[in-house]
């Protein structure tokens, strides 16, 4: 089985091919590439093969021809490159990979920051709706684009989430004689009109307040801007995300979302996940953005609708909290049920026996672990002269493992 050997290029005008990669280079039969790759090894004495449609060509070719192939790639084969395609579609075996410097790691370099902690991003052909979740979430990341899901798009994405707090560092043709770094910001990056090849560096800046001196867990009720008798409150909540037990990578369903209380304490707490905040009353609803808006959500998603019906387009839960079902409670359990990962946890918040006894016998029924938690919460209110306690409506808090 012969091997093939994927060697990376640096940025353009600094190649820079190791010794390795270079006597690889030297024993091929077969250099394969796009042309301007190939254009730097003018005198190979082996054939070149020139590949201009994508991955597909490229593939199709490694898949049947028996000759020592060297492929030229940019940058670090396996850092957004051909290499993770390579490998689905070729035995692992006869591969070998010789990465060089990529365009982010170059870029970093240009602008003196360090990015041991930096998150990377391609936009580049992929939904970018699904992929702004990730860059909301972070503190600094690296974003490769193209031409339609341009650094335009991505500032009007972030100026409609809200989350503007970004510097910008804009690079374009890296490498090359026309090598130009932009620092700017979110929105006057939607005025610029860059070079192609370009990627985004986003560096988060804290302006007073805000999501700096929000607590990671126990976000005071009134920060919510909803009233206390129809939200879940601090306590309640924190609870509810106890049993939850969420991960950094879940999917969690806020079904009921009121205020997005539960959502954007979830936020905190889940680094690389999705949430999905579920309201339909209007009114909450506008309270509900206002409330993402204010407090820096990164990854909730609202979703205006009905559950159950809503529900359909979204994937597939690893956890959900059900804090009101708009009268719809039967059906929505069905579906949250019959679409939960397995291990999956439910919560549900009841203030009536008749929900209590129909939520758990509905997920005994369908095999799920039940535990039912009968809380009382009783606060001291500080407006008061005397030290007096007032009690929160009980809840009982139902929580079902499938």
């Amino acid at each position: 089985m012969t091997r093939i050997v994927v060697v990376g290029a640096g940025v353009q005008g600094q190649e820079g091919f190791s010794r390795k990669a270079l006597e690889e280079i030297g024993r091929a039969e077969v250099l394969a590439g796009r042309p301007a790759h190939l254009a730097l090894f003018p005198d190979f004495p082996g054939e070149k093969v020139v590949f201009n449609d994508g991955p597909t060509e490229i593939i199709d070719f490694l898949q049947t021809t028996k000759r020592r192939v060297v492929v030229l790639s940019s940058g670090d084969p396996l850092f957004f490159g051909i290499g993770s395609q390579l490998l689905r579609n070729l035995p692992e075996k006869r591969l070998e990979f010789i990465p060089n410097v990529s365009s982010v790691q170059y870029a970093f370099a240009k602008i003196h920051i360090s990015w041991d902690d930096a998150v990377f991003v391609s936009v580049i052909g992929r939904d970018l709706n699904i992929e702004i979740d990730r860059i909301v979430a972070a503190e600094k990341v690296a974003i490769l684009t193209d031409r339609v899901n341009s650094p335009a798009k991505v500032a009007a994405e972030l100026i409609a989430r809200g989350r503007e707090g970004y510097k910008v560092y804009l690079c374009e043709n890296l490498g090359g004689a026309q090598e130009r770094i932009t620092v700017t910001d979110v929105r006057a990056l939607g005025d610029l009109e860059p070079a192609e090849p370009n990627l985004l560096i986003l560096i988060k800046e804290y302006d007073g307040g805000g999501e700096a001196s929000q607590p990671v867990l126990g976000i005071p009720d009134e920060e919510f801007m909803l009233p206390r008798r129809i939200m879940t409150q601090e306590e309640i909540r924190v609870l509810a995300l106890a049993k939850l037990r969420l991960r950094q990578d879940i999917t969690l369903w806020d079904i009921g979302a009121g205020s997005g209380s539960v959502s954007i304490e979830a936020d905190n707490l889940i680094r690389n996940g999705r949430i999905y905040a579920i309201e339909k009353d209007e009114e909450r609803t506008a309270i509900l953005r206002d409330n993402l808006r204010r407090m820096n959500s990164r990854k909730v998603i609202l979703v205006e609708g009905s559950a159950p019906e809503c529900l359909e387009d979204l994937p597939d839960p690893d956890r959900v909290f059900i804090g009101g079902a708009g009268g719809n409670l039967q059906e929505v359990m069905e579906v949250v049920e019959s679409r939960l990962s397995l291990g999956g946890r439910v919560v549900v918040n009841a203030m009536a026996l008749d929900t209590l006894f129909a939520v758990s016998e509905f997920f005994e029924r369908s095999g799920c672990r039940v535990e039912i938690a009968a809380i009382n919460i009783s606060r001291t209110n500080p407006a008061t002269e005397y030290k007096v306690f007032e009690a929160l409506n009980p809840v009982y808090m139902i929580m079902a493992e499938k």
